[in-house]
């Protein structure tokens, strides 16, 4: 139900459920917050590269496990709390970047899942749909913080309340994708994306994501304060005077995450 391949430094992670779009059952949540743990523990993975296998990304929440936990009076089972909440907050504070290669739909929690990483790179058969109002239900998954930080509060409610499902084409223009290929070139454009993450300045990816994180909820004054500690803390690794000597010497620097 989940693959997990490394290579080039990149950890991909695919989500493996073709014949349900992906979505996501207790089971494939604990395996995927399984691989996003071992990504995110391993040194030699430099970035992580999150997929999905057949026609969607992710179709959210497997609504067959849900229904049947309706039923059974057991409502939402707390999956929200044990599941949906550590997998993204483990995406957005990963020491490392996060990629999601978006190869067809993501609605719901998919989608969410998208949102809580570092860049989006979508095949132009990739649909966005924000679909929780349509079941009755709030978001969830960290979209209601992210997706207003990409798009915008007023657009972030325009998408939630009406549910209307974003083209590729469509989200490219609103700023929820970094960029937009063709389908049969995704994996390729994915991959080579995530290398170039990979063979970049990690170190200053994870201060960048804490600054980022950081200052969307804090003022000006404490955002700059922050930003000097972790200005010091890069200032004082061995990738910023290696970089600084390669600029100097008009070379290409070389990052070792140290």
């Amino acid at each position: 139900m989940i693959r997990y391949d490394v290579a080039d430094a990149v950890a991909t992670i695919t989500l493996d459920r073709p014949d349900a779009m992906n979505s996501l059952t207790v089971e494939v949540k604990e395996a995927l917050h399984g691989a996003l743990r071992r990504a995110a523990g391993d040194q030699s993975v430099r970035a992580v590269l999150l997929t999905g296998s057949g026609r969607a990304f992710c179709a959210g929440q497997d609504l067959r496990e849900h229904a049947d936990n309706l039923e059974a009076g057991r409502g939402l089972a707390n999956t929200v709390r044990e599941h949906y909440n550590p997998i993204v907050e483990l995406i957005a504070t990963m020491a490392k970047p996060v990629l999601a290669a978006v190869n067809g739909v993501a609605a719901g929690a998919g989608a969410s899942l998208a949102f809580a990483c570092d860049l989006r790179i979508a095949s132009d058969k990739a649909k966005f749909a924000l679909a929780f109002a349509g079941i009755g239900l709030a978001p969830d998954s960290g979209a209601s913080w992210t997706l207003q930080r990409l798009v915008g509060r007023g657009r972030a409610a325009e998408l939630m309340l009406l549910g209307e499902p974003l083209d590729a084409a469509r989200a490219l223009e609103l700023g929820l994708v970094t960029r937009v290929v063709p389908t049969g070139d995704l994996a390729k454009a994915a991959q080579e994306l995530a290398v170039r993450l990979a063979q970049g300045p990690t170190l200053a990816f994870a201060a960048t994501k804490w600054a980022l994180a950081y200052a969307a909820t804090h003022s000006l004054p404490d955002a700059l304060a922050m930003e000097a500690d972790l200005q010091d803390k890069c200032a004082a690794t061995r990738d910023h005077v290696n970089a600084t000597e390669a600029f100097l010497a008009k070379e290409r620097p070389t990052f070792n995450a140290e």
